[in-house]
């Protein structure tokens, strides 16, 4: 009886099987390299530099310690500013995010024209804040077209940019009209993310639409409004262009929107202090990553 004779199975060949993948992650290396190299020089070089700095006084670049971080501290000036940070980044989250979702519940529930409503609100959120400050000098004057508004509603005129207070609200109504866009779309992409089966079930259990929207719509919106509030007040805490636009260097009046980068341009550009200013840099990016961190915890919020 005949027997074929069986070839012996031939080995793989580790090598040849490995080349085409090292390859082809050499050539992914290649194409992030203009990435990371841009990460390390605009990124990380300058955030080291800024920490070395804070620990140094005038152009001999004087080594003094944590005394920058102890002038910052014990600066009304620097406390001033973080108040006047926290007030108006307060009353814009307060307004902006509440209005921003009943808008965009009126818009989800229109059939025609829900386009056209998205682009008008969205529109200022696209310009620049330095060129939307620019239009709010003209609106905020006093012979301006919002106290022409407000003369309609019974109230006296404001000069809005002669009283601390009023500068305040001047400059949180800006930052509300351009930042209700952005409050609208995000919220808008979570309500027609929620399936149309909960509001049929509801209403074949009776639920009227006013009782849907508080138990379906808004426990379904807690993620949208979660992220919201966190985005809202890390960009409030690094506001600048706004006030700056609207009261100069110093904030006027009565550096009443003096905000925290505000101080930090000042000292650094306007009086050559760059260790005070690295400082308060550091202190602020502090302030902003204790604030993350209560509010992802507050709030439940993972990320």
């Amino acid at each position: 009886m005949l027997q074929t004779k069986q070839k012996p199975r031939a080995k793989p060949v580790v090598g040849w099987k490995l080349a085409p993948r090292r390859e082809s992650h050499a050539i992914w290396y290649v194409f992030l390299l203009p990435t990371i190299v841009g990460i390390l020089l605009f990124t990380l070089y300058p955030l080291i530099e800024s920490l070395r700095l804070s620990f140094t006084r005038g152009v001999g670049e004087q080594y003094v310690g944590f005394q920058n971080y102890a002038n910052v501290l014990l600066s009304d000036t620097f406390w001033y500013a973080v108040y006047n940070t926290f007030y108006i980044t307060f009353f814009q989250l307060l307004l902006a995010i509440p209005f921003g979702f009943l808008i965009a519940c009126l818009i989800n529930s229109l059939r025609r024209t829900s386009n056209f409503f998205k682009i008008l609100f969205y529109i200022p959120n696209t310009t620049s804040m330095v060129a939307a400050a620019t239009v709010f000098l003209a609106i905020l004057h006093p012979d301006g077209p919002l106290n022409y508004v407000v003369e309609l509603l019974g109230f006296e005129r404001v000069v809005w940019l002669s009283q601390p207070l009023s500068a305040k609200w001047g400059a949180i109504i800006l930052s509300v009209w351009h930042w209700l866009g952005f409050v609208i779309i995000v919220t808008l992409a979570n309500l027609q993310a929620i399936p149309g089966e909960y509001y049929e079930a509801a209403s074949m259990d009776g639920a009227s639409r006013i009782q849907q929207w508080i138990w379906i719509t808004i426990p379904n919106m807690v993620g949208s409004l979660t992220i919201l509030f966190v985005l809202g007040w890390i960009g409030g805490l690094q506001r600048f262009s706004d006030a700056y636009m609207l009261g100069g260097l110093q904030g006027s009046p009565a550096r009443s929107l003096h905000t925290v980068v505000g101080f930090i341009f000042e000292r650094g550009f306007g009086g050559s202090e760059y260790g005070i200013a690295s400082a308060a840099a550091y202190i602020l990016f502090i302030f902003i990553l204790i604030f993350t961190f209560l509010s992802t915890k507050l709030l439940r919020m993972k990320i």
